[in-house]
């Protein structure tokens, strides 16, 4: 009963949270007063001392009408900048995967591309996160990871394009997590066909798992069931080698007699 009670007050002060930041938030009427009042280069600076408080909501609405208004001003590249940071802290992920693309497709000379490319990889791992099912700690692993591909695509072209970006040795540690996520959802969907004998299907999951994601600490699992599914279909020279592979890299697994 304690834990629910606590639960609920976690969600309770997410929307709170929530309610404060939308009604902190400009309206259309606020913002034409401001502009008229301290100009395009008063309300930025009012856009960066909320975002610098931690007032993402109110820094975005801000930055959302500059970027509408003055598309191609002076400052529009540094609010379109600040613009992809301020979706990506307030979860506003498809408008933050627009922007960025816009920038990048309008600014493929500009010094900030690899940061806007580095925000799309950690903006896609966002869409991937479910904020609920950690709290409640359900593992669905099994849920589509098309967003996590995504994300890894991202990173990989950022280190291909900007080898030598600030940015490329975070977003190599981030692919290792993105791959092991990634093998996780194999295991899962491998599991799934065994639950109801697809053994051909589990074991090829198995074997994808080998090849493309020998990096992560999910290999033993994944020739683990390459063994069993092999035994159940009576390959017994895919099982052997599969089995000296498991007795080699684990022998400490539970498969080996």
């Amino acid at each position: 009963m304690i834990n629910k009670i606590k639960f609920r007050n976690i969600l309770f002060t997410s929307v709170l949270a929530v309610l404060v930041g939308c009604s902190s938030a400009p309206k259309d009427e606020d913002t034409d007063l401001i502009l008229k009042n301290k100009g395009v280069q008063g309300l930025y600076q009012d856009a960066k001392e909320k975002m610098k408080a931690g007032n993402f909501s109110a820094a975005t609405e801000i930055l959302s009408s500059l970027d509408s208004r003055f598309p191609f001003g002076p400052h529009s590249n540094q609010v379109q900048l600040d613009l992809i940071y301020g979706y990506y802290k307030t979860g506003k992920t498809q408008e933050g995967l627009a922007i960025i693309d816009r920038f990048v497709r309008l600014n493929p000379n500009h010094s900030d591309v690899d940061y806007a490319i580095y925000m799309r990889g950690l903006t896609n791992m966002e869409v991937d996160n479910n904020l609920f099912q950690e709290l409640v700690g359900i593992d669905r692993s099994d849920r589509d990871p098309s967003n996590s591909r995504d994300a890894f695509n991202d990173f990989r072209r950022l280190i291909e394009t900007y080898p030598d970006s600030k940015y490329a040795a975070d977003a190599q540690k981030r692919m290792l997590h993105i791959k092991s996520r990634l093998a996780k959802y194999e295991i899962a969907i491998a599991r799934y066909y065994m639950r109801r004998e697809a053994y051909v299907a589990a074991a090829n999951r198995g074997r994808y798992v080998i090849e493309n994601y020998f990096d992560t600490n999910h290999v033993q699992e994944a020739l683990e069931i390459m063994v069993e599914c092999y035994d159940q279909l009576k390959l017994d020279e895919l099982k052997n080698n599969a089995m000296k592979t498991l007795k080699l890299n684990y022998p400490n697994s539970s498969f080996i007699s």
